[in-house]
Formats: C-alpha cells, sequence, structure tokens
C-alpha cells in the first residue's frame, strides 16, 4: 500500500471540513480533505426532498463567503450542497471525494491515516467527519410487526415512502416536527416525544429579522461553554434536542397532528405508549437522533458517553489531533452552519502554533536524504 506523507489531513469535506480547509489555506499549510461521498454536499442531497435550512442565507455562507441570493431565504436542502460543492471548487480546496477513512492511528510522533486507496502519514488530522453518522433507534424497534413500514429520518425522503394508514413519528424536534408536518397532509400522523421548547416567533415574517439577529447572536455568544447558562443549554441538548426552530407546535395541532406520549415498548407487534396503551399504525418514522462514528478511531479518545473527549475541538490527550462538526463544540451555534467558522479558526489557529512548536522541519520540506516527500498543497484563497 503506498504511503503519503503530509502535513495535515482532514477527513470529511462537508461545512465543518471546508471551513477549517479554509483557514489552513489561509495558512499556507499543505493539507488534504477526504471524504467518502462522490460529491462534496452529498450528506445534504440524502436528506428529505424539501429540506430547508433552519437558519437564514445570511448565517448560511462559509468563511470568505457570501450565500446567493437574498439574505432572508431560507435555502433548500440542494441549494445548500451545491453552495459547498461550489465553495470548494472556488477556494481550491484538496478535496479527495469517494475517498473512505477505514482507520486513524498514531505512528511515531504523527498519525498514520488508513484509507481505500492508501495510506497517509500526517504530523496533524483534524477529525470534521460530522456528528450525524450513524442513525439512532431504541432496540425494541426489532419487535415491531412486519406489517409496520419502519424508516428512519435519514432514509426517509417523501410521504410516498409511507403507504395508507396512521403514521407515528417519534421524537419531535426539528426533524420531528418538520416531518410530521409535512405527511399530516396525507396521513394522520401522530407525534410522540418531549417538547424540546420553540423559538416564540415566525422566523420567515420579515417583521422578525431583528428578533432572528438577537436569537441567533445569544445562540453564538451566550448559549457557550463557557456561561452557566450556556452549560446548562448543553446538558439539554446532549440529552434531547434544540428548540424547535421553524414548525410551531400550534400549526402542528392545526394540521390534526395528534400529540401523544413518549413510546415505551411494543406489544403484539404495536408501538406501546407511556402508560401502556398500544398504538395502531401502519408505519414509523424514527425522529431519535444520530450518533457519531468513531469506531474507525484508533487511539484512546473517546469518553465513556461515545463521545471524543475535547477542549473546544483540541484533543487534549493527543497532540495533533482535533475535532470540529460536533454537537455544541463551543455553543448552539456549533451545531448550525453560521458556528463552525469560528469553531474552524480556533482550531486552525491552536494548530499553526502547535505546529510552529513542534522540532523539526515540516513534512513539507525536503527529507534528510534530499529526497522530496509526496504533498498536496492548497491554494491561497482569495477573500
Amino acid at each position: 500500500m503506498d504511503t503519503e506523507r503530509i502535513d495535515t489531513v482532514v477527513v470529511g469535506a462537508g461545512q465543518a471540513g471546508l471551513a477549517i480547509g479554509f483557514y489552513l489555506a489561509r495558512q499556507g499549510r499543505p493539507f488534504v480533505i477526504l471524504d467518502a461521498d462522490e460529491r462534496v454536499g452529498d450528506s445534504w442531497r440524502q436528506r428529505w426532498d424539501s429540506l430547508r435550512l433552519f437558519t437564514p442565507a445570511r448565517y448560511d455562507a462559509l468563511p470568505g463567503s457570501r450565500f446567493p441570493g437574498s439574505p432572508w431565504a431560507f435555502p433548500a436542502r440542494g441549494e445548500f450542497a451545491d453552495h459547498l460543492e461550489a465553495y470548494a471548487v472556488e477556494r481550491g480546496l484538496p478535496v479527495r471525494s469517494s475517498t473512505r477513512v477505514r482507520r486513524l492511528a498514531r505512528e511515531g510522533s504523527g498519525y498514520a491515516v488508513e484509507t481505500d486507496s492508501g495510506r497517509l502519514l500526517a504530523d496533524h488530522v483534524v477529525v470534521a467527519a460530522g456528528y450525524d453518522r450513524l442513525p439512532q433507534a431504541p432496540t425494541f424497534s426489532a419487535e415491531l410487526g412486519q406489517s409496520i413500514t419502519q424508516l428512519h429520518s435519514s432514509e426517509y425522503r417523501n410521504p410516498e415512502q409511507i403507504p395508507a394508514g396512521d403514521v407515528l413519528v417519534v421524537g419531535a424536534g426539528n426533524s420531528g416536527a418538520d416531518i410530521a408536518l409535512e405527511l399530516s397532509r396525507t396521513h394522520q400522523v401522530h407525534l410522540a416525544g418531549r417538547h424540546p421548547g420553540q423559538v416564540p416567533f415566525r422566523i420567515e415574517r420579515p417583521s422578525s429579522r431583528l428578533l432572528s439577529l438577537l436569537v441567533f447572536a445569544a445562540f453564538a455568544h451566550v448559549l457557550t461553554t463557557s456561561t452557566p447558562i450556556g452549560r446548562r443549554a448543553r446538558a439539554g441538548v446532549m440529552a434531547h434536542s434544540g428548540p424547535l426552530i421553524r414548525v410551531k407546535t400550534a400549526e402542528l395541532a392545526a394540521a390534526g397532528v395528534h400529540r401523544v406520549p413518549r413510546v415505551s415498548g411494543v406489544r403484539d407487534g404495536l408501538p406501546v405508549l407511556e402508560g401502556g396503551a398500544p398504538l395502531p399504525v401502519g408505519s414509523v418514522v424514527w425522529c431519535t437522533g444520530f450518533r457519531p462514528d468513531t469506531s474507525w478511531i484508533d487511539l484512546p479518545v473517546i469518553g465513556t458517553d461515545g463521545l471524543p473527549v475535547h477542549e473546544r475541538g483540541v484533543c487534549p490527550s493527543q497532540p495533533g489531533l482535533y475535532f470540529i462538526g460536533q454537537l455544541f463544540q463551543y455553543s448552539l451555534a456549533s451545531s448550525m452552519i453560521h458556528g463552525v467558522g469560528r469553531d474552524a479558526k480556533y482550531v486552525a489557529d491552536h494548530l499553526a502554533r502547535h505546529a510552529s512548536a513542534e522540532p523539526g522541519p515540516p513534512l513539507d520540506r525536503p527529507a534528510p536524504d534530499g529526497t522530496e516527500p509526496r504533498t498536496s498543497a492548497a491554494a491561497e484563497p482569495s477573500i
């Protein structure tokens, strides 16, 4: 297997990986971004058809760019996917698509990154593979009757996938509320799950724009791991979900969505609600979240909660290893597009300080025997 040496490897070419790529390019650092998908933005193209971003376009641009069109429009998932793809091209970011990382491990003072197509040795690795990787559903979902159609929100595309009959949507966060409202036009929908609260105004109304500015500023600067209120909010978000942003409970009620208690198990092939009542439905859509895939990280950096241990994206036990795109990495905005740029800059600045403190020449310099190591350099982006 061929081995390539390079200063920095970024794993993942979503908004987090591209944002860190922007800052690494500004530093003039040799790096490469590895992504398992065929095209940049495919993780968004694989979401449900009607998905629109919860944030207006003014908050949807990556560092050094501007999202096209009206700043108060709410882009569709395909529009945002195309924006990511264009951003990578315009900035000259060295993305290698269709390259799945199989293992990340220590090798000497650096890291070995093993992929389908070869092996890379790096001084620094930034894991930007995304928080929402592995769909989660309760174990008792396997006990539902075979006649019941089951989909996770990651598999849901449109109402045509759902056969006739009542539908149970499990999980009342933003995804669950969006999908329940869409399905209510063609099905009787039951929505189970804890109400996570909601932003108390309609985000699309022109009269709400000032409130939107205040709310998104609070998400970025008040609800952080540096403030007591932010730490309390983080605990709630990690345990459940963030507040409803677009869909409101009154809108769900007006559409005929029936709120029911949480699902506690299965009896006779039917979902059982808390309190013991079975619910006869033909379909279940699990909007019960995701967990990150860390199975390929062969390093002692995963905590008892199954999440990487880091401080604002910096791994304290493994110098040169970083994470970005984690849920509530620093603020509630870290979970949103407009917050990833600040996290990326923080990580890139720390990486630069770590690199400057490293002994010996960087990997893009000639080796002591005079041979030239293989590297991939990114073009300096124009701002």
